[in-house]
């Protein structure tokens, strides 16, 4: 008869029977093996050595999957990312909802492409919850694995792994937060695990500051697009900074995605309005009264600010001009 031995799982300590791979472990604990990434003391273990690694007393184990952390496109003009396309603008997160099914038919309303999840441990205390996953339509939606609430290079690139790892793609959302209150990002930290993760082959989506500096620093770095925020991430303030974007839509020649601070649909529309290719939002949507109604106005409100800024405003005078002729008036 084999002896339990002790080991650490996603930080807490149990025991399981000696001799015991990987993938028994998986079995043991009731989960499901699609989208799981595992970690074995330190090291990303693939895949297909689950069967062959034997776990040892004293193990570090961490598992994980994804959680909420993001039809066709009116506009005929696609939106390119390194070497994908994609027909709408509106990137949204998938954190915060009440419900799975109302951010279901959140993402659904929207028409968004692509959609935010955050790499988090599997809860192993609750077998039974339900996953993110089945209320995500994989065939229509991008999912791009979000590095949210990590506060350093290792920690971000670590969970960028993993995520690779679990099964999706070689996107990622890369964030390095700085500060608890306010959100803003390290960006000294977030230009180093830029910097690792493009030599990993990542496509890295990095979430920074509106700072024209930063951003030609991360896409001298290899950053696919930059992300600039609009406002402190959950604020509702709309963009905060006109002329700090136009900087940087100016000098960037990677796409240009505003992340964080969207409230309503005008601030959709003023940001894309400016020249910015997409907007990501999450809060915006999510903690609307009626979340639903409010992913129609953001698709709607991304689209026409997008039509806008194609078609060109017409100049800011200050006196007005007349828009009928003076000619034939009556003396």
């Amino acid at each position: 008869m084999r002896d339990d031995i002790e080991v650490l799982i996603n930080g807490k300590k149990r025991q399981v029977p000696e001799q015991r791979t990987i993938d028994d472990l998986l079995g043991d604990l009731g989960l499901s093996l699609d989208q799981v990434a595992v970690e074995l003391n330190r090291e990303i273990i693939k895949r297909a050595d689950w069967g062959s690694r034997v776990i040892r007393r004293g193990d570090e184990i961490e598992i994980v999957h994804f959680v909420g952390g993001g039809e066709e496109s009116l506009m005929s003009d696609r939106l390119r990312i390194a070497d994908r396309e994609f027909s709408s603008r509106l990137f949204l997160g998938t954190g915060k909802y009440k419900t799975f099914e109302i951010m279901k038919q959140a993402l659904e309303a929207s028409g968004a492409g692509v959609v935010t999840v955050a790499v988090r441990r599997v809860d192993l205390s609750d077998r039974g919850a339900e996953s993110m996953f089945a209320y995500i339509d994989t065939n229509k939606l991008m999912i791009l694995p979000n590095t949210a609430a990590c506060y350093s290079a290792d920690e971000a690139v670590r969970y960028a792994r993993l995520g690779r790892e679990a099964g999706l793609s070689d996107f990622v959302k890369l964030e390095v937060i700085g500060d608890p209150k306010t959100l803003f990002p390290d960006n000294e930290e977030l230009l180093i695990a830029t910097r690792q993760l493009v030599k990993e082959g990542f496509v890295v989506l990095p979430y920074t500051n509106d700072d024209p500096v930063v951003c030609r620093k991360l896409e001298d770095a290899g950053a696919a697009a930059v992300m600039p925020l609009g406002a402190p991430i959950g604020s509702g303030l709309g963009i905060q900074n006109v002329n700090n974007i136009r900087i940087i839509i100016e000098s960037a020649s990677v796409p240009v995605i505003v992340d964080a601070g969207v409230g309503t649909a005008s601030d959709a529309a003023i940001a894309m309005e400016l020249g910015v290719d997409g907007v990501l939002m999450n809060t915006g949507i999510a903690g609307a009264r009626d979340p639903v109604g409010m992913a129609v106005a953001m698709k709607y409100a991304v689209e026409a600010g997008r039509k806008a800024f194609l078609a060109g405003r017409i100049p800011k005078k200050l006196y007005a001009t007349a828009s009928s002729p003076l000619e034939g008036v009556l003396s």
